[in-house]
């Protein structure tokens, strides 16, 4: 349509008359007739069709005629080929108009392919382009990733010497002391340091234990073995050794009638003193922990609740994930490898148990496990 428009106007110029409005009228979806206001000759108009196609861009066949008032028909002008080296179609009548007295008709028979030849170039073009922004994107996505897990294999490293060296140290100091001749005269201070250098040894065991159920879950190797135990007797053995070495408030709400369970003794024991830990580490001040079980049809809920700095609701989804430690602003004095949540859920997986965490922040958080029972 510009360029039809630009033919007329460009005739009503060099005869010196004014532009155009609206010179072009589309006949059919490939036919246009377009206003000339005075006759022109066949190769003249020819010429300035083909300039004005080609300042848009626009190479495809075109054939044209001119309307003659005095046989009131339209006298067919030529068919104008691209390629000069392909075939001339026979002539065609153009259909005529009342639009206008002087006009001229123009067909663009190869409209639909031309048209379809550059939207395959644009398809193709824009295939392209957004192949290479979805590399750069992709490109992105995995520095950035690497960049994330060199910081958390950093911080990971960090977080593992300090719990690794804390207890290497304590049981370093403790034995030091035993070996001294007169600590053997005060038995209260002997058999207190015995009692360090064990609780110091279990803690080590279960920072191994946990790499090692990391590990062979990566490996698909990890695996429990269940038996019957009773839920209530090992909460209070946690609890129990829990206390001897940090001042704690328990309340035990033990509503369950039916308190045995089928579960791997060892690593239960293990998800119970997690739980009881991170509810020892995020409290505000002296920490409380609250302790619940009660029976819910063939299933046995256990709760553990705390009164802590609780969760944010953004973090409450990853709090599962390997490795990710809730942020704590400006407070460096909670230390850990970011796997014990990762290792309960591991565990209660391993079981075919559920577990789900409630929190709000500066209230508290809730633990509850809902374990099957038979």
């Amino acid at each position: 349509m510009i360029a039809l428009r630009e033919v007329a106007n460009q005739v009503s110029r060099s005869y010196g008359l004014g532009e155009m409005d609206n010179p072009v009228v589309q006949q059919s979806s490939d036919y246009y007739v377009v206003n000339l206001r005075l006759p022109l000759d066949e190769e003249t108009l020819a010429v300035v069709i083909r300039d004005a196609l080609t300042k848009q861009e626009l190479q495809t066949d075109f054939e044209y005629g001119i309307y003659d008032c005095d046989t009131d028909r339209i006298i067919y002008g030529a068919y104008i080929a691209w390629d000069k080296g392909a075939p001339q179609p026979k002539a065609r009548v153009l259909p005529k108009t009342d639009e206008f007295l002087n006009y001229f008709g123009i067909r663009f028979p190869k409209k639909s392919s031309f048209f379809l030849g550059n939207l395959r170039f644009w398809m193709a073009s824009t295939g392209i382009t957004l192949a290479v922004v979805i590399f750069f994107f992709y490109a992105m996505f995995v520095v950035l990733q690497q960049r994330r897990l060199s910081e958390i294999q950093k911080d990971f490293i960090n977080n593992m010497t300090h719990e690794f060296q804390t207890p290497i140290s304590t049981i370093q100091i403790a034995a030091d002391i035993l070996g001294q001749d007169k600590i053997r005269d005060q038995p209260e201070r002997y058999h207190k340091y015995v009692t360090i250098i064990k609780q110091e040894n279990q803690r080590l065991k279960r920072q191994v234990e946990t790499l090692l159920t990391t590990a062979k879950e990566e490996q698909g190797k990890f695996n429990v073995t269940k038996q019957l135990v009773d839920i209530h007797q090992i909460v209070d053995e946690v609890i129990s050794s829990k206390l001897l070495d940090t001042s704690i408030e328990v309340v035990r709400c033990f509503e369950a009638d039916r308190s045995i369970i089928s579960a791997d003794p060892e690593h239960f024991h293990n998800i119970v003193r997690n739980l009881v830990d991170n509810a020892c580490k995020y409290a505000q001040e002296s920490p409380k922990i609250t302790l619940r079980t009660y029976n819910q049809g063939t299933q046995l809920i256990f709760q553990i609740r705390d009164e802590g700095i609780g969760i944010s609701p953004e973090y409450l989804p990853k709090i599962f994930d390997r490795f990710f430690r809730v942020p704590t602003g400006n407070i460096h004095n909670v230390k850990g490898f970011g796997l014990g949540l990762n290792y309960v859920q591991t565990v209660v997986h391993a079981h075919q148990w559920q577990i789900s965490v409630q929190s709000q922040p500066e209230i508290g958080t809730e633990f509850t496990l809902t374990i099957p029972q038979e």
